[in-house]
C-alpha cells in the first residue's frame, strides 16, 4: 500500500491535465489529487495509473478514465452530506471520490467477485460507504430512497425507471445512455412528474447488465 512522493507527483500532473481538459470544480480536482489511484490496480500496472485512460480490473470490468470520473462527478455537483446512490461500484475508485467529497454513499455492484474485493479494499483505505450492496443496479435501492443524487458508471441501453423514481425532487441523475458509444446524460428532477434532460457528448463504458446478480 505504498503511496509516496513519486505517486503524488503523478497525481498532481493528472490534476493539471484534467484542468486543461475542462474540469473546473476544484473540490473534484482535489479529490482526484488525494486518492491513490495506483492502489486500485494491480501493482505491475502502476505506471498506467495516472494516465488519463480506462484500464481492465478483472471480471470484464474497468477502472474508468480519470476524466470520465471527474466529468461525471462535476455534473453531479456533490455537496457534503448528500445521500448519493452509485450504480456500479467496480474497483471502488469513483466511490472513493464521492466519499472524499463528503457524500453519504450507497453503492451497488453486480459482480460478486468485485463486490467482495472492493468492500474490503475501500475499508482498508478508510473510505466507508453507508451501504454496499451486491445486486441489480437497474432496480436501485428502493428501501433507502429517495436520493439527492444518483450516478451510473456503466453504459445503460435505456434509463431505468426505478432510478428516476428514487431521485428526490431537486435531485440529479448522471447516466451514460446508449449501446456503444453512450451519450452522457443529466436528468434534473423538477417535480414528481417532470425532469429536465441535458446531454454532454459521447463516452465509452462497459455495459450495465440487468438481472445479473
Amino acid at each position: 500500500m505504498k503511496d509516496g512522493f513519486r505517486q503524488q507527483g503523478k497525481r498532481n500532473q493528472l490534476v493539471e491535465l484534467l484542468r486543461e481538459k475542462g474540469i473546473s470544480d476544484e473540490k473534484v480536482l482535489s479529490a482526484i489529487g488525494s486518492i491513490p489511484r495506483h492502489l486500485f490496480m494491480d501493482s505491475s500496472f502502476e505506471d498506467h495509473a495516472y494516465q488519463d485512460k480506462a484500464f481492465p480490473i478483472g471480471a470484464g470490468q474497468t477502472i474508468s478514465q480519470p476524466f470520465t470520473v471527474a466529468f461525471q462527478t462535476q455534473l453531479l455537483e456533490v455537496k457534503s452530506d448528500e445521500k448519493i446512490l452509485e450504480i456500479g461500484t467496480g474497483s471502488g475508485y469513483q466511490a472513493a471520490v464521492l466519499c472524499e467529497l463528503g457524500a453519504r454513499l450507497y453503492t451497488i455492484e453486480r459482480q460478486q467477485e468485485l463486490f467482495k474485493k472492493t468492500q474490503k479494499f475501500l475499508d482498508k483505505l478508510g473510505y466507508r460507504p453507508k451501504y454496499m450492496s451486491f445486486g441489480d443496479g437497474y432496480k436501485g435501492l428502493k428501501e433507502y430512497a429517495p436520493f439527492d443524487k444518483i450516478i451510473v458508471t456503466a453504459g445503460a441501453p435505456f434509463v431505468p425507471k426505478p432510478l428516476l423514481s428514487q431521485l428526490k425532487v431537486g435531485g440529479k441523475l448522471v447516466i451514460p445512455v446508449g449501446e456503444n458509444p453512450q451519450i452522457m446524460t443529466l436528468f434534473d428532477r423538477k417535480s414528481q412528474r417532470n425532469f429536465d434532460k441535458q446531454t454532454f457528448g459521447e463516452f465509452r463504458f462497459v455495459p450495465l447488465l440487468e438481472n445479473k446478480s
